[in-house]
């Protein structure tokens, strides 16, 4: 379906034309005509499907001709890196438009603080806030959000999941009684579903793939030790040399500074990217990035939803994240909007369990090829078999030998 079928303005029509888009993704088809018709929604699509674009054009659609500089719309993320991704996309978009939008989250500077207070004070058309900064202006009476018509909660799942349950609930009892209400997450857990209650009116539900990765993904698992993960991922890097946009991910800072080191060793020269770093030099990294200055990053799962780079060639899980849904956040960095990718998960003995739970998750088997001789012995799988019936499908398990 093209753009131009939703009868959008031809501002924004002019701003998606000069970015390059033509065509509405599946969940941007499903989700336009709703959030233009005014109705509560609750959308479920896995990232790099365009969920950004699905609710920030027809927004941007309703900005169009508005008159005064009250707060418009509250989008509520879970990470500044998020907030900075769509807030970017929202100047994009509205390249030609007269709309402001202004990103509020913390680990600014006094300046930064200083803009986020006068925009939630004096209006902005769009504000872009991770919760709990935007609650703790609310507590000192910096925010004027007497005219909100529209509220957005972005990534809801892994809002929930950070624990800002309370601060959406506290942050939605300041905003007036009659606003359109969006919902959106990767996942729709009971949580999802019992916090929608609370915040939607009778919403339009729309779920597209949830919790698989995107069809575009070539996943494989190599069966390692955990000694030769960092002689498996030079292999890799090695057979990949035309690659120029690789992200790996651990499960903890801690490791973060060991794996680009040993990277670094080894002719491989790596960034590494979490929230140890200041605002400024995250910023400046993942610019370098999305620039491909950097060839390798290596991100933390809390980084997975903030990093919004087209065409990353090659994600690696240097180990196996604890929670299943993190897994298809990861590896959604890759494969973005219809384009090709590769996901490569390194799994020890000791991480099976959660392969297992990866798998039960996308009801897939995630292929497990056989590593090149000169990597050494490494552990042998035998595969299970997930089997379904008409009701539901079963995980019947893996075993592991040595």
């Amino acid at each position: 379906m093209k753009f131009t079928e939703f009868k959008l303005g031809e501002q924004l029509l002019e701003a998606i034309s000069y970015m390059g888009f033509e065509e509405a993704t599946l969940i941007q088809e499903k989700v336009i005509p709703v959030i233009l018709g005014n109705k509560d929604l609750i959308a479920c699509a896995q990232t790099g499907t365009g969920k950004t674009g699905a609710f920030v054009l027809p927004i941007l659609d309703k900005l169009i001709g508005k008159k005064g500089t009250h707060i418009d719309t509250l989008i509520i993320v879970p990470t500044r890196e998020l907030a900075i991704q769509i807030e970017q996309q929202i100047q994009g978009f509205s390249y030609f438009i007269p709309t402001e939008s202004v990103a509020v989250y913390g680990g600014g500077d006094g300046n930064d603080y200083e803009s986020q207070k006068d925009a939630l004070i004096n209006g902005t058309d769009v504000i872009i806030a991770t919760p709990g900064k935007l609650l703790s202006h609310l507590k000192m009476g910096n925010v004027n959000f007497e005219n909100l018509k529209h509220l957005i909660l972005d990534e809801a799942d892994k809002m929930l999941d950070m624990g800002f349950i309370d601060d959406i609930q506290t942050i939605i009892s300041y905003l007036p009684k009659k606003h359109q209400t969006l919902m959106f997450s990767a996942t729709m857990p009971h949580s999802i579903r019992q916090l929608a209650k609370k915040v939607l009116h009778d919403p339009v539900e729309i779920s597209l793939a949830m919790s698989t990765p995107a069809d575009g993904v070539d996943q494989k698992a190599y069966l390692v030790f955990d000694e030769q993960k960092i002689k498996v991922i030079k292999h890799l890097l090695a057979e990949r040399k035309h690659y120029d946009s690789i992200l790996i991910f651990t499960s903890t800072k801690s490791k973060i500074s060991d794996i680009v080191r040993m990277l670094n060793r080894n002719g491989f020269p790596a960034t590494g990217i979490s929230s140890d770093l200041d605002q400024a030099r995250r910023e400046e990294v993942l610019r370098d990035f999305r620039s491909r200055t950097i060839r390798i990053l290596v991100a933390t799962d809390v980084m997975s939803r903030g990093i919004d780079v087209k065409e990353i060639n090659l994600v690696i899980n240097y180990d196996v994240p604890h929670d299943a849904e993190d897994y298809v956040h990861r590896v959604g960095r890759t494969a973005r909007v219809n384009a090709k990718g590769e996901a490569i998960t390194l799994v020890t003995h000791k991480e099976m369990y959660r392969l297992r739970k990866i798998e039960h998750l996308i009801k897939a088997s995630i292929p497990k090829p056989q590593l090149p001789s000169g990597i050494g012995p490494v552990p042998e799988w035998k595969e299970g078999e997930i089997k379904s019936d008409s009701r539901k499908k079963i995980y019947r398990g893996n075993r592991f030998k040595r």
